[in-house]
């Protein structure tokens, strides 16, 4: 895992290079200076555009373009891809908007889609969406490179890696080189590594796509998605998806997004530094099995993810012995959020099998780690283990 001030990458605008992580955070898509304007101008609300004349001009309709999605695109394509040239990025209203997007603007009726069977827990619902659309969709776990061999005929791949919740990671180099040979696109959900963890395109990706609710923005207020691409055709079908559907954020949520990315070096950091010391700690608990954190070096992932992770993230997920013993750590815990979601900058965790779309064990717990003292952080998760094996349950729960 590279230091974060010596990662060898660079993104530039006028004013030079930025060669750290940090910098670049604070700087990404910012205006040039203009004397008494602000660094980064508010949001912009309009429906409509002053339009005389022939309808040209980057801002005509709400619907299609603003100039506050422009900055916070800019910033996230100096982030995904920092001192690339035609790549292009667009924001959208949600991750599963974002997701969607490259989903059905690249796959007609007859193409084939090959899609992780351990991913985010709504794909089996995208699955059966796009097989009313007389698409094939074939599935393989994330680990061990599985999805290679179901590659044959497909029209695109659909990388997860870190997957959520298992935290199984593959080699996205290889699996890009054995889809483009076999003709087929890449698409990489990005979400859980954030661009401070890998990029994509940088690893043979021909899209970056992520839900900006997590870690991008980190204080669990806006919901946000976005796609980054190099190919102007691909991209130009996203952008019409885009329109079509209308799956647009609103003006505030993209300048919150923007104002927050300015810490995303810090919360990262920050993030993935405790969660490799809770995870240590959580190795020496007898109650606890299943656990998975990519930086661990006797972690199943971590000889990959060190190849092609910066960093490893946020999220921890281990399995406690039953349903009852989960659910009374989960009470006993006093600061972290017992809360769906992850990347923020207060610490949360969940039973994830009480939503049924995982298959996972009525004891298993993903945990997002934020930004506390990490001493109080571990204090409180070990805490919470001796009382959930000491005390009954509490009724209700």
């Amino acid at each position: 895992m590279n230091d974060s001030t010596t990662d060898g990458g660079y993104g530039t605008d006028s004013r030079g290079p930025f060669p750290g992580d940090g910098t670049r955070a604070v700087r990404a898509g910012l205006p040039e200076p203009v004397k008494h304007e602000p660094t980064l101008p508010g949001p912009v609300f309009a429906a409509h555009f002053h339009l005389p004349g022939d309808p040209t001009g980057p801002y005509t309709y709400g619907r299609d373009e603003n100039p506050t999605w422009t900055l916070l695109e800019r910033a996230i394509g100096d982030l995904e891809a920092p001192g690339q040239g035609g790549v292009e990025t667009l924001v959208f209203a949600s991750g599963m908007a974002a997701i969607s997007s490259v989903l059905f603007s690249q796959l007609s009726a007859g193409d084939v889609a090959v899609l992780p069977n351990d991913g985010y827990q709504v794909l089996p619902l995208v699955r059966a969406q796009l097989e009313a659309y007389g698409i094939e969709v074939r599935t393989a776990p994330t680990g061990g490179d599985a999805q290679l061999d179901v590659l044959d005929g497909a029209r695109l791949l659909w990388i997860e890696t870190p997957s959520n919740p298992w935290l199984d990671v593959c080699d996205v180099r290889r699996l890009a080189e054995a889809a483009h040979a076999r003709g087929a696109l890449v698409a990489v959900d990005n979400t859980l590594a954030t661009p401070l963890g890998q990029r994509p395109l940088e690893l043979g990706a021909d899209f970056a796509v992520a839900s900006g609710t997590k870690q991008l923005t980190g204080h669990g207020d806006i919901l946000l998605g976005y796609v980054v691409g190099r190919d102007a055709e691909a991209m130009t079908a996203v952008r019409r998806w885009r329109k079509i559907v209308g799956a647009i954020p609103g003006p505030m949520e993209a300048w919150l997004a923007h104002r927050s990315i300015a810490t995303l070096q810090l919360r990262v950091d920050r993030q993935n530094a405790t969660a490799l010391t809770l995870a240590q700690a959580l190795r020496e608990r007898p109650e606890v099995t299943g656990l998975r954190y990519p930086g661990l070096p006797d972690d199943p992932s971590h000889r990959i993810a060190s190849q092609q992770m910066r960093r490893h993230g946020c999220v921890v997920s281990f399995t406690l012995p039953t349903r009852a013993s989960a659910d009374r750590f989960l009470d006993a815990l006093r600061l972290v959020d017992a809360a769906t979601s992850f990347g923020g900058v207060r610490s949360t965790a969940e039973r994830r099998g009480r939503w049924g779309g995982d298959a996972v064990p009525e004891g298993f717990i993903r945990f997002s780690v934020g930004v506390e003292d990490p001493a109080d952080l571990v204090t409180d998760v070990l805490r919470a283990l001796d009382e959930a094996a000491a005390r009954p349950i509490r009724p209700g729960r």
